[in-house]
């Protein structure tokens, strides 16, 4: 039976949505053993090429049990990356900017400077968890590269089974290890490592349910944490596939109405823009443009024009993408596409779309079924055509290796300190209802509103959010029941 691509950039796409679990707290950890700081040589940019660090930037490494059960069994190496305070030093303050996936090492050497005033008083850290980049990454050879250069209509079942047996080959002593409850346990050992009473934490997308599911496991571990994006771990994978195509449907719907006021060059108004991008992703389906020795294939072309929808700033790069491709130049949208899978300029990809497949599928139990999976997609492709998945059989993880489990589903911190949730209105990747319904689940929860748009509200530099969090991170004044920030 086909399975095209699609399946695996629907689960791609759930960036914050594939850790699912609960369980019983776990008892502090043996050790927090030591890191060993030093300079930083291997820091990548976004255009993948290296980063020269700033002033107070070190690098480290901290050992952790590959099996949590077994604590004196063999290790693996957590990668590090510490911006040292500027001021009076509080303590240190951790952060995980997203995924599951993406190398925290690596962004927190470029959005350091985003937290400046909370570098003040902290010890900016973070870290690639377990599975991801330099903490024994997974790779799968280069199968998930010849996924996005598939034709729209190419049978993909071999090539998806290809992807797990070869994920199985090379990384197989980690697969079953990875996942968000050992990403948590591992976090406490960095807690530990780093001389913390307490654990404070600013957690982004995918990071919000990491944070959840630690204060559910360590609750009386929680120092001041920020979960900013926040993602429901109880929601089906249905669920979170129409919640989240509502939300780039409404995304993609506020950009046109903003491209149309300030004249825009897909449309003369908001539905002809609409249709504009809609008509060209789905164009690629037939004719992919070539962009030197590459192509925009239909898949890639997807992941390019959601891309810039998940934060305002990036909406006129769309605009000036989408327009220069329909008269055959696609290099931008193909660079936003490169962005979003982590391809380096050499044609090799980073862990981030393998790890975030080893991941998804360790924390989720849920297989969903070929009957299942196409009325899903066809539910999807109803509510947003941009991710139109015709001929889509088959769930993502239908041929893993590895078992997944619900183990961090249930959340609850109750006996935290106050965890503050940061929810956007025009969120399209974690949609607001997602922050109200975490709140309550945490029973610590307080939830502040953002009436933005975009994916994540501390980045977008709002000052009301900003100067909300601050207060909380620096001071320890705990938002308002209530509290709300205007756009």
């Amino acid at each position: 039976m086909k399975k095209p691509i699609a399946t695996f950039l629907l689960g791609a796409l759930v960036l914050t949505a594939c850790g699912t679990g609960g369980g019983s707290p776990s008892p502090p950890p043996k050790s927090g053993g030591t890191v060993a700081w030093g300079a930083c040589t291997d820091l990548v940019g976004p255009d993948g090429k290296q980063l020269t660090p700033g002033p107070g930037v070190e690098c480290g490494k901290l050992p952790v049990p590959l099996d949590h059960a077994k604590p004196d069994g063999e290790k693996i190496d957590l990668a590090l990356i510490r911006v040292k305070a500027t001021g009076d030093r509080l303590g240190s303050l951790v952060f995980n900017f997203g995924g599951p996936g993406a190398s925290g090492v690596d962004s927190l050497a470029m959005a350091a400077t985003a937290f400046s005033k909370l570098g003040t008083r902290y010890d900016l850290v973070s870290f690639d968890p377990r599975g991801v980049d330099r903490s024994a990454g997974v790779t799968c050879g280069d199968t998930f590269a010849r996924m996005l250069a598939a034709e729209a209509d190419a049978d993909q079942d071999a090539l998806a089974a290809e992807f797990a047996q070869t994920c199985q080959k090379e990384s197989g002593k980690v697969l079953p290890h990875v996942g968000t409850v050992n990403a948590a346990k591992d976090l406490d050992l960095l807690r530990a490592a780093l001389g913390d009473r307490r654990l404070n934490y600013f957690g982004f997308s995918y990071g919000t349910h990491l944070g959840a599911v630690y204060a559910t496991h360590f609750p009386k571990n929680v120092g001041r944490f920020v979960l900013d994006g926040a993602f429901d771990p109880s929601v089906t994978f249905e669920e979170r596939a129409v919640i989240q195509a509502t939300g780039f449907d409404q995304a993609l719907e506020a950009f046109a109405k903003d491209c149309v006021a300030q004249s825009c060059e897909l449309g003369a108004d908001p539905a002809a823009v609409v249709k504009t991008v809609e008509d060209f992703v789905e164009g690629l389906k037939t004719k992919p443009i070539k962009v030197g020795d590459r192509e925009l294939t239909f898949w890639l072309g997807q992941l390019a024009v959601i891309t810039p929808l998940y934060a305002k700033q990036s909406w006129p790069m769309l605009e000036q993408a989408t327009a220069a491709a329909l008269k055959g130049n696609a290099t931008i949208l193909l660079a936003l596409a490169d962005s979003y899978t982590g391809r380096r300029p050499d044609g090799t990809y980073n862990t981030m779309m393998t790890s975030l497949q080893a991941i998804n599928c360790a924390d989720y139990a849920e297989r969903p079924t070929a009957a299942q999976m196409e009325r899903i997609n066809e539910r999807v492709k109803k509510i947003f055509p941009v991710l139109s998945f015709d001929g889509v059989t088959g769930g993502a993880c239908d041929h893993w290796p590895v078992r997944g489990d619900d183990a961090a589903r249930r959340v609850d911190a109750t006996g935290s300190a106050p965890i503050v949730v940061v929810g956007g209105k025009g969120d399209p990747a974690t949609p607001y209802r997602w922050a109200t319904s975490l709140t309550a689940k945490l029973k610590t929860g307080v939830l502040v509103t953002y009436e933005g748009e975009g994916h994540g509200a501390y980045l977008s530099g709002d000052a009301c959010v900003m100067k909300t969090v601050d207060a909380y991170v620096i001071e320890g004044k705990v938002p308002a029941a209530g509290t709300t920030c205007a756009a």
